[in-house]
């Protein structure tokens, strides 16, 4: 960004070795915005677009075209993994500086006009004296527990079942994306490329990942599935498999704003059901927000950050709980 040099600090090594879920949107301008900076190259050639959706109701399929219904908009599958890479990728040929593999840090006087970081890097302690810090160490990272509990307002909503997901080696059991709703449970079939697939079924949160064989797996999701596409299935060794609990988790809007009035910490809290194209929407405001105070001086806008930020959030987290209500198989609840 031109008008002040940022620098990024990272403790943790990122595992490449799988493609995390999520999907780059251009409807939402993650796409162009990616474009835009110059890293879209490798998204261009290997990612997919999608023009739509499949969902399936009592094994009936609801194909919807969002290219029709959003005036020509797609979704570009792409792993969040590998757009990691690109970002770091161009980062490192422009000489930017960015640390790896730091420990302790620490964030100090978060409320005053100079906040400040200090880390261990290289069995060096190192200090960094900044005008603005971003967290975006997610939910379990410094910058959140950097905010004063008394200060930190949140709201949780925890489901009574996890996802299980599986990545594997195999060709996808559909063109496009599959959300279904089962008496058995939600099924997600998913893509990372034309040769792999990535597939998800709700389980009961007490289910251990070591329950569940790779046989098992795929046995379960044929039962979930229409038999026109059970058919089709290929299955295979699985890559990777782990069990994620599905809740929604969001900061409320005082907390940033009371705990670092004018600099310290921009928080990004965690939201398990989240995506990229969410969190890309924040941190897009927020260097909109830093141009105008650095190339204007305008720091009227800052003390807004939060306000402008959670009226999209919550947007995000009402859809999210729709879609989670609709899809899911809640078995404590009645009909109706």
């Amino acid at each position: 960004m031109r008008g002040f040099e940022p620098l990024s600090s990272n403790g943790r090594r990122l595992n490449t070795s799988s493609g995390g879920f999520g999907q780059v949107s251009s409807k939402s301008g993650t796409v162009d915005l990616l474009r835009e900076a110059g890293v879209a190259h490798r998204m261009d050639a290997e990612g997919l677009v999608h023009h739509g959706v499949e969902f399936l109701f009592e094994g009936q399929r609801v194909p919807l075209d969002l290219t029709a219904l959003s005036g020509g908009k797609s979704v570009m599958v792409y792993g969040q993994t590998e757009v990691t890479r690109d970002l770091m990728a161009a980062r490192a040929d422009c000489g930017a500086p960015i640390v790896y593999g730091v420990s302790d840090v620490v964030v100090h006087d978060a409320k005053s006009d100079r906040p400040a970081i200090t880390f261990v890097s290289g069995g060096e302690t190192h200090r960094l004296s900044c005008d603005f810090i971003a967290g975006c160490d997610g939910f379990h990272g410094v910058s959140r527990q950097s905010i004063p509990r008394e200060l930190l307002k949140e709201y949780e909503s925890v489901w009574p079942f996890g996802w299980l997901g599986m990545l594997a080696d195999t060709p996808p059991v559909n063109p496009e994306l599959i959300y279904a709703h089962h008496e058995r449970g939600f099924v997600l079939c998913s893509q990372r490329s034309l040769t792999r697939s990535r597939y998800y079924l709700q389980v009961p949160l007490s289910d251990k990942v070591e329950q569940w064989s790779d046989e098992r797996f795929w046995e379960e999701l044929k039962n979930r599935l229409p038999d026109e596409l059970s058919k089709k299935l290929v299955i295979g060794h699985s890559l990777e498999k782990s069990i994620a609990p599905v809740a929604q988790l969001r900061g409320g809007a005082d907390a940033v704003r009371q705990a670092f009035p004018r600099r310290g910490c921009g928080i990004s809290c965690r939201n398990r059901g989240e995506r990229l194209n969410l969190r890309r929407l924040r941190r897009q405001l927020f260097v909109a927000i830093l141009r105008e105070y650095y190339h204007h001086g305008r720091d009227d806008l800052l003390a807004s950050y939060s306000r402008f930020a959670l009226d999209r959030v919550w947007k995000g987290e009402r859809f999210s709980w729709f879609m989670t209500r609709l899809l899911h198989d809640f078995p404590q609840q009645s009909e109706f």
